[in-house]
Formats: C-alpha cells, structure tokens, sequence
C-alpha cells in the first residue's frame, strides 16, 4: 500500500456577491451565497468560472459552517466542468462571527478544506472525473480562494 500523496492542480478565485439569508431551518442558519464569475489557474486546470453558481451554506450556532457549493469552469479550450465542491469550515465563535459578517479575516485561524467533484463530456478532462480531490480555502469579503490538490 502507498501512502497518498497531493499533487497542485489550480487555484480557484470565486467572486461572490452578498448572501441570501434563508434563516433560522431545521439544522442551523441557512444561507446562499452567489458565485458571480472568477478565474481558475495552475499547471493542470486554467479557465473561467461562470456566473450563476453558489454556495448553499448550513451554519451552526457556533460558526460551524457545512458548505455545498456548485459552479462551472469553461477552461481555456472551450471545454465545460460542472464541479460540486462539499466542504466545511470553522474557527472560533469570534473569528466565524467576523467572517460570516464579512470582514477581513486572517485565513489562517480558519479550518476551511474541502472535497470537489467534476463532471464533464469531454474526453481530455475525464482524469478530473476518476480522482480524489482536496481542496484548502480561505473566504475574503467579495472572493473565495481554493487551491485543489490530486490524491495520488
């Protein structure tokens, strides 16, 4: 058996608009955030995110924060990439109090990792479709940055 290992794919930079507030649901805060359009870059993946994706977030008292987040790249080529991005994020009460407020927060004190999944037709990005990804986050006030690693 080999231990895995993470190989860099891109870097995502998702420019997102104000959130929706759903409220208080069964299971915690609801809220959608817009995903208005961004860029990914990196040695394996370079292309656009288009707008109309967004992230469907379940938010606990504490700031614990479940993440279900939809979008689609266009790369470079024309291809298209429709990718579900699950995740999680969470810091202390205080930190995810100033984070989901929307102010400047040192991505550092946040725990935010999450597990992508691709779907595409084209055939040079079914490699995308037949891995494990991960992926590390930080949110800023108007864009979220993920850098996505292989499991190999």
């Amino acid at each position: 058996m080999n231990d895995p290992v993470l190989t860099f794919v891109c870097e995502l930079r998702a420019n997102v608009g104000a959130p929706q507030e759903i409220g208080s649901v069964r299971g915690g805060r609801r809220r959608i955030v817009p995903i208005l359009g961004g860029r990914v870059d990196g040695p394996a993946l370079r292309g656009t995110i288009l707008p109309g994706g967004g992230d469907w977030q379940l938010i606990q008292a504490d700031g614990f924060s479940e993440l279900d987040t939809r979008y689609t790249i266009r790369t470079d080529a024309g291809a298209v990439i429709y990718v579900q991005n699950a995740g999680i994020r969470h810091a202390s009460p205080e930190v995810m109090e100033r984070l989901l407020a929307g102010d400047v927060v040192d991505p550092s004190l946040v725990y935010f990792r999450t597990v992508p999944r691709f779907e595409t037709a084209a055939p040079e990005w079914q490699w995308l479709t037949r891995a494990v990804f991960v992926g590390a986050g930080a949110r800023h006030p108007d864009v979220v940055v993920i850098r996505f690693f292989k499991v190999d």
